[in-house]
């Protein structure tokens, strides 16, 4: 008999309860628990092995969040039946918890851990990927896996100028405003999000508002943990360490690695130089254990050098920043490196732009396609086309390395969703008829290659001709901290982010933030020190914007000449099915005899036709074409008719496309016709005048004789008339 489930309960805002459940579902993981609010239900596990692998030198986390299809009463549409690997969406939620979870386990700490997060009961009005890192966060506090603190995240949206704590997918259709925060009990650890301009301030607000919900969602978490009788964590076994050999290392190295940093090298030039020194302290320690030089090392000792030395380039990068306030390249604190851009490098694609700063460099392609393009957004829940999309490549030559090149990494989808997220803010909505795909080749990377992309994706934006209003930038801070000390840093290196405590990357317009993604390595982030970064972001941004302003300063005013011509027409719902016609014959006849590209669908109770062609012309006879279709005749107007049937008593005329009429005999000329035969034949033009319907059946009436002059009248016929 299954023991007694163990639960807790906090309220959202709204008065939405939130229960945490644990002892009753996958009771032989390390830590496992349920969270529930309205029909939605995750399940996280979390597992620890009890050991470090042998020579494991780093902390291998695992964290996967999958919706189960069976979640929302669905069966997967794929041709085995089954969920298949991981969609961006699941990706990014994934990220999401990682990003938050792997600060909170101690330095020393290189045990396996796997978290895996499931949506096993989906509700449509519950985003569930706040909700998941809670469950992850609640699984290892009702374990025994060492974790230092216990941590949540919250969404936080503004709607009609209220802010809301998880608001539900319906008032988020009305919100200016998305981000998703993660903290500990004291400090911020993770933001994400996007907004319609928001300032620096109004994002402090959110962060304080999260803040407070967090806290009573971590109190939920420690009260399970008590319940469930977790009084401590278990012990585990520590890198072996010698005091001596890294005394020697720093005593060796230290002068050297200082010289190195203080130089002002390029990436790939620095990154040469230490590895020089490296060999040189091989061969010292060598020399020093009276080895002869071909001889080795012994394993340990050449694996615990290799960790202090990366340890000592640690802190002397740091010492130098803290202390002298002087970067690797050289910089100060707070300027951007150089900056070089330029617009129209490629002849075929729509758009592009090729963005540089300092070393790292994007080419980014715009592509306008059809409703037929739009790419399907899937979860368990909902389903949505998006219109606008961008994807962010990472090739290993950008780095000067040799990878293995296998699909797109979760860094890569991450990245590509923040720029994704920037550029869409500025995005022409409404009728906005074409589906646009931007495309980030990042060419070169020395750190920021996803605010390269937000840069480069806004310039090709503009150069292909889309309507968006404003430029959109993007830079990353840093941070370096050593007890009260910090520094922040604008527009970091690679070495600096890898180095440092923080990945901070902030976008917008000159006019407000578009999208945050923040990242921090080490425990929280204090909300002075939030303030000041913004500040500081805010400034590098608009010195950016400044540059981008003179490489193109506003939108072409017209796509460019190769690029697809695109139509959008609004129809009564009516006429949609004479639009189409039996089986799809009309649309599929316009389609062929225009050379357009036609998607026609209900949108509002009402036809929505979206015609697309690379040729202006074959769009304007399309649009005419359909324009006919749903006109509504008017007595007394004149058509440019085709004959298509010839009968005794007149011609039958198409005068609208789908639309035809009979010319009596009587309404061809003034003259009295016996037959129309030698004067009117099949396919000739005739101009028309709508005169008239016949009551009864509705046909149309047509004269060619209204159109024609009256012949004058003799002059007996006149001395008839007089008389």
């Amino acid at each position: 008999m299954l023991k007694q489930p163990i639960r807790t309960t906090f309220k959202l805002s709204e008065g939405r309860e939130v229960t945490l459940e644990t002892g009753r579902l996958a009771r032989q993981a390390d830590g496992a628990v349920t969270v529930s609010t309205g029909n939605c239900v995750i399940l996280a596990t979390a597992v620890a092995n009890k050991e470090p692998k042998e020579g494991q030198s780093f902390f291998p986390l695992t964290v996967d969040y999958q919706e189960k299809v069976a979640a929302a009463g669905r069966i997967p549409g794929s041709f085995f039946k089954r969920e298949a690997k991981l969609n961006d969406y699941e990706v990014l939620t994934s990220r999401l918890i990682d990003r938050a979870l792997r600060p909170l386990f101690p330095e020393d700490y290189f045990c396996d851990v796997q978290v895996l997060v499931t949506l096993v009961s989906s509700d449509p009005e519950v985003m569930p990927d706040a909700l998941a890192c809670l469950a992850a966060s609640a699984a290892l506090a009702v374990s025994d896996i060492p974790i230092k603190e216990v941590i949540s995240e919250v969404r936080v949206s503004r709607v009609n100028g209220e802010f809301i704590i998880n608001p539900t997918r319906t008032q988020m259709e009305s919100s200016n405003m998305d981000f998703i925060i993660a903290a500990t009990e004291k400090n911020l650890m993770m933001v994400e999000g996007e907004a319609q301009e928001c300032s620096e301030e109004d994002l402090c607000k959110v962060l304080e508002l999260a803040h407070e919900a967090i806290r009573i969602q971590i109190k939920a978490q420690q009260e399970l943990g008590k319940l469930a009788g977790v009084t401590e964590k278990r012990s585990y076994t520590k890198p072996a360490s010698d005091s001596n050999l890294r005394d020697k290392i720093y005593a060796f190295a230290q002068p050297k690695v200082y010289e190195v940093a203080k130089g002002s090298f390029s990436k790939h030039e620095r990154s040469e130089r230490f590895d020089t020194i490296k060999q040189e302290l091989m061969s010292y320690l060598k020399k020093e254990a009276g080895l002869a030089e071909e001889d080795g090392l012994p394993d340990l000792t050449k694996k615990l050098a290799s960790t202090y030395y990366g340890d000592l380039q640690y802190d002397v990068v740091r010492d130098m920043i803290l202390d002298e306030r002087v970067r690797l390249d050289g910089r100060d604190l707070e300027t951007v490196r150089p900056l070089d851009m330029e617009v129209d490098v490629l002849p075929s694609p729509h758009g592009s732009s090729l963005f540089t700063r300092g070393e790292t460099q994007s080419l980014t392609t715009v592509t306008l396609g059809t409703p037929l393009d739009e790419l399907l957004v899937e979860s368990a829940a909902k389903s949505v086309d998006s219109k606008f999309y961008l994807h962010y490549n990472f090739p290993p030559f950008s780095t000067g390395e040799v990878k293995m090149m296998r699909g797109q990494s979760r860094r890569e989808v991450g990245h590509g969703n923040l720029a994704q997220r920037s550029l869409k803010q500025m995005m022409p909505s409404g009728d906005f008829p074409y589906t646009v795909r931007v495309v980030s080749d990042i060419l070169e990377s020395n750190g920021s290659s996803s605010m390269a992309t937000v840069c480069a994706g806004s310039l090709a934006l503009m150069d292909a001709g889309i309507g968006v209003p404003k430029h959109v930038s993007g830079v990353a801070m840093g941070l370096i901290t050593k007890g009260d000390k910090y520094a922040i840093l604008t527009d970091i290196l690679g070495d600096e982010d890898h180095l440092g405590d923080m990945d901070f990357k902030v976008t917008g317009t000159r006019d407000g933030i578009c999208g945050v993604q923040m990242d921090i390595k080490v425990d929280g982030l204090k909300m002075e020190v939030m303030r000041q970064a913004l500040d500081q972001a805010k400034r590098g941004r608009l010195h950016i914007l400044d540059a981008m302003y003179a490489c193109i300063p506003a939108a072409r005013a017209d796509v460019k000449p190769h690029a697809p011509r695109m139509v959008k027409l609004f129809i009564d719902k009516e006429f949609i099915g004479a639009v189409i016609g039996p089986g799809g014959k009309v649309i599929q006849e316009i389609q062929r005899e225009t050379g357009t590209t036609i998607n026609l669908e209900e949108v509002n109770n009402r036809g929505e036709v979206s015609i697309f062609s690379t040729n202006k012309e074959s769009v304007d006879k399309a649009v005419a074409w359909i324009k006919g279709i749903v006109a509504v005749p008017q007595i007394g107007d004149t058509y440019d008719a085709v004959v298509k049937s010839i009968m005794p008593f007149g011609a039958f005329v198409e005068f609208l496309p789908g639309k035809q009429g009979l010319v009596h005999i009587s309404e061809v000329s003034w003259k009295r016709l016996e037959t129309l035969e030698g004067l009117v034949k099949e396919g000739d033009p005739m101009k028309v005048k709508l005169i008239g319907t016949d009551p009864k059946s509705g046909k149309f009436k047509l004269s060619r004789k209204a159109l024609l002059p009256m012949p004058e009248r003799n002059a007996s016929e006149a001395g008839d008339a007089n008389e």
